[in-house]
């Protein structure tokens, strides 16, 4: 069992900062891929960043360059820089007991078995 609870977020105008992160506790195994999802109203979950261990990253391509996944012990985090209104969305933290390839690779949300309850991220114009 893996549990997460995020925290961080909030409302900043385009072109600004914001961080989250997020706690993990519990089985390190099913937690060696971690990640960040992210759901808009009206729109699917979609991959934000993976991290396996604390290097091998994914981003996905609406934020590359821009955003940040890293991980130190028990926490996982995501630097968001030069955010635009569309990234405006519900953040999730999730975990999994996939490999590195899968993890590299950009999998999708079904592969994560944990999920913690969101932290909301709003970007105005």
């Amino acid at each position: 069992q893996v549990q997460l609870e995020e925290s961080g977020g909030g409302s900043v105008q385009a072109g600004g900062t914001l961080n989250v992160s997020c706690v993990v506790s519990g089985d390190s195994y099913s937690a060696s891929c971690m990640g960040w999802f992210r759901q808009a109203p009206g729109k699917e979950r979609e991959g934000v960043a993976t991290i396996y261990g604390a290097s091998a990253e994914y981003y996905g391509d609406s934020v590359k360059g821009r955003f940040t996944i890293s991980r130190d012990n028990n926490k996982l985090y995501l630097q968001m820089n030069s955010l635009k209104p569309e990234d405006t969305a519900m953040y999730y933290c999730a975990a999994s007991g996939i490999g590195w390839y899968d993890c590299y690779t950009g999998p999708p949300a079904a592969k994560f078995g944990y999920w913690g309850q969101g932290t909301q991220v709003t970007v105005s114009s």
